[in-house]
């Protein structure tokens, strides 16, 4: 009779799969996969000779080998319906780019341009001839995580995008190294290792240095610019990797005057400044979620060539650019603006992308200044720091979603005309297009709302903008029935957690008994921002899907159950104390701590089901999605965390950006499965794959070296937060050249050697 009742059972058990999860393979999985393996060991003949050799036992033999089948052939049927490359629109062929003389290979910026869209008008590379790519050279920095910076849980990040200036390369390494490389050998010029003390920092990660130029300096006519992890600003001779004695004191400014207390560790910068225009403008990265009253936010220009502050934007002021006197400091605690920013020296104006106030995840401090920018996009004027406009993106923050990176500019085609626009890409996954003159929206923004209640003493906004007149990358919204596993079981425990969870979109705010946030701080798109190609007005993102669970826990009780330590606040003149584990948020000075964790079940595996990663084109004229595809693979991920190099093709999780060229091709690594791929701009279709050494968690760039031939390099040294591998490389990929040229791995020495990865990357 078992035979029976299982054959009816798997029957059952696939009619309810297919009304909750439809013909969607992923989701079908973890509710028939077993099952339908279970049905076939019963049938095997180990098991049926135990049964008694009647006609009745091979009848109900039968009757479970036909529902295997059709539960088997429903599974395997469901995998032609997974999402895969989509065409919304009718494809339109790609504008060849205009003719420009003397158009510059150079990329100087970390978006190769002040307008950060991260376009190449190198055409060299092709659809056609991208899969003859092979890898020419690979640098070694010697920059790895330490032993002990591993032990005591440090995040690790190589998300570095090196500039190339003639025929010179320049990167930094998480611990702040700066290298000089050339860009056609890959050979080491020079290295500047500042000496600084690490030992507080939670978090490496230098994302690019920057470049200034000054024909008149006859001492150090170029530079290159970087900080420290520090808080420290400091200018290198580009040819000799020298300080430069004139800039700030021995080559130096400190970042931390007229900041009050800053604790080691609390404040330092981890995006590229930005030069332009004789000015160095750049903000800075806090600890987040620790206390409130934490280093300003202030926005700051320095003297490109002396190193003396320009201006200041200390938006708590109520003239926020006006001097301080010798023992005044910035308002505390303000909205920063840590990432990238980008400008239009046309219209001489500098857009900064701003957080929040902290903590992130309690509000109930906040003064009107801290909820009036946080989140938002300000454009400041380059020479006097004066603000023209402001735009916000979240009212009153209450989830960590504030602008990781600036905007991206584009010329946009509209019923009066061509305006001149950008793009902000936000964690949430709405893309705002902006007129960059005014601030004012050109795609329509609509005010919806959203739920209300929150925590006692804090407050919400009854309503948040959301970019209706543009595709959005933001997930729909869960239901219980798309909790998910790789077996029944755990699918059956993230269920019972969503049960146990409150949800109601990304908007509800933090409570006691616990959310599930999706999307969450980590973001749709974060630090790495979209791609623009301002010839055929395509906007090109990758972006990720992890939902998260955050809950607030009141103070005391976080100190009882030791998630944290007591502390008595600024004025006890002692340093904050770190949280036992990232995942919880002290947020001293507010009645709640915060933990804050991946939604994983107890496989470690995600409670949303595939895919995990996507790559998606947008048309800017017509506003439209023209192509999206799921992005990477689980080669390099499993329960448990171990790899079983299994290359599903779920889409997987990614940090990093990706570039576009005039040949029409986009390249990008960033994906947890430790390639560098090519795609078709036109299509979206996959045209052409390496695996690296180590996680690609950066943006690539390209140039012309001086054999004339297309280089694309990326960084490969592995993100500690996806957990990929660690490394230190930098590798350089070119089409064939005839000129004998062998693949060689460069040491930080400059010296050439055949190594384990110098060999030609694989193409697919």
């Amino acid at each position: 009779h078992a035979l029976w009742v299982y054959a009816a059972l798997l029957l059952g058990t696939t009619l309810w799969a297919f009304s909750e999860a439809g013909m969607n393979a992923w989701r079908l999985m973890p509710r028939l996969l077993l099952p339908i393996l279970l049905g076939i060991w019963l049938c095997t003949p180990w098991v049926r000779r135990k049964l008694d050799e009647t006609l009745r036992s091979a009848l109900a033999t039968r009757a479970l080998a036909v529902s295997v089948a059709i539960s088997a052939i429903v599974w395997l049927a469901s995998f032609a319906f997974l999402p895969g490359l989509q065409s919304a629109n009718t494809p339109r062929a790609l504008s060849a780019p205009p003719a420009q003389a003397g158009t510059s290979d150079d990329w100087k910026y970390y978006g190769r341009t002040p307008a950060g869209d991260r376009y190449s008008p190198l055409a060299q590379i092709t659809p056609q001839n991208v899969q003859r790519l092979q890898r020419v050279w690979t640098f070694r920095t010697g920059d790895m995580p330490s032993d002990a910076e591993t032990r005591n849980g440090r995040e690790f990040n190589f998300e570095n995008t090196p500039i190339k200036v003639g025929n010179s390369l320049y990167l930094c390494t998480p611990h702040r190294w700066i290298y000089a490389i050339d860009a056609t050998t890959g050979e080491q010029r020079w290295k500047f290792k500042p000496e600084t003390n690490t030992s507080a920092n939670a978090y490496f990660a230098c994302r690019g240095v920057s470049y200034y130029e000054k024909a008149t300096d006859a001492t150090c006519p170029r530079r290159i610019i970087s900080t420290t992890a520090d808080a420290r600003l400091f200018a290198l001779n580009a040819d000799t990797g020298q300080l430069c004695p004139q800039f700030g004191v021995q080559g130096y400014v400190s970042l931390r005057e007229h900041m009050g207390p800053v604790p080691p560790g609390f404040h330092f910068i981890t995006s590229p400044p930005l030069v332009i225009d004789d000015r160095i403008v750049l903000g800075g990265w806090v600890y987040d979620n620790q206390t409130v009253w934490e280093p300003s936010g202030v926005v700051r220009a320095f003297d490109a060539t002396s190193g003396a502050l320009a201006w200041a934007w200390d938006l708590g002021k109520g003239n926020p650019t006006a001097p301080l006197g010798a023992d005044d400091i910035y308002t505390r605690g303000t909205p920063n603006g840590w990432g990238a920013y980008t400008a239009d020296p046309q219209l001489g104006l500098i857009y900064v992308p701003l957080g929040n106030a902290t903590p992130d995840y309690w509000g109930g401090e906040r003064r009107p200044f801290d909820d009036e920018y946080s989140s938002a996009l300000v454009a400041l004027d380059v020479r006097s720091g004066e603000e023209r406009w402001h735009f916000q993106t979240v009212h009153h923050d209450l989830w960590d979603f504030d602008l990781p990176v600036g905007p991206a500019l584009v010329d946009v085609q509209t019923s009066e005309g061509v305006v001149p626009a950008l793009v902000q890409s936000t964690k949430l996954g709405d893309l705002f297009m902006l007129d960059r003159r005014t601030g004012q929206p050109i795609a329509a923004v609509e005010e919806q709302s959203v739920p209300t209640e929150t925590a006692p003493g804090d407050h919400v906004s009854r309503t948040q903008p959301r970019s209706v007149g543009m595709p959005t990358l933001a997930p729909p919204r869960l239901t219980e029935s798309d909790a998910w596993g790789a077996t029944p079981l755990d699918q059956l425990w993230c269920r019972i957690q969503f049960r146990q969870s409150k949800y109601d979109g990304p908007f509800l705010p933090p409570s006691q008994q616990g959310n599930i946030a999706y999307p969450a701080f980590d973001g749709v798109v974060d630090w790495y921002g979209v791609t623009i190609d301002p010839v055929n007005r395509l906007l090109i993102a990758n972006s990720s899907y992890i939902p998260f669970r955050n809950q607030l826990i009141p103070q005391a009780d976080a100190i009882e159950k030791d998630y944290i330590e007591p502390w008595s606040g600024w004025s006890s003149g002692q340093t904050p104390p770190k949280p036992k584990a990232f995942e919880y948020a002290p947020q001293y000075g507010t009645p709640f701590a915060a933990h804050v964790k991946p939604w994983l079940n107890f496989l470690q595996v995600p409670c949303n089901s595939p895919p995990w990663g996507m790559l998606t084109a947008i048309d800017l004229d017509s506003r439209q999605i023209r192509w999206q595809r799921p992005l990477g693979t689980t080669r390099d991920t499993g329960p448990l965390g171990v790899h079983f190099n299994l290359p599903l093709h779920t889409g997987i999780f990614n940090i990093g950006g990706n570039i576009v060229t005039a040949g029409g091709t986009i390249f990008i690594a960033a994906t947890a499965d430790q390639y560098l791929r090519a795609f078709d701009e036109a299509s979206g279709k996959k045209l052409w794959e390496s695996r690296l050494p180590a996680g690609g968690q950066a943006t690539p760039m390209t140039y012309l070296g001086e054999d004339g031939r297309q280089y694309i390099v990326i960084a490969a040294g592995g993100h500690g937060g996806l957990r990929t591998r660690a490394g230190d490389y930098v590798v350089a990929y070119a089409l064939p050249s005839d000129t004998g040229r062998t693949n060689a791995t460069t040491t930080p020495s400059g010296s050439a050697h055949q190594g384990m990865y110098a060999a030609n990357g694989t193409s697919h």
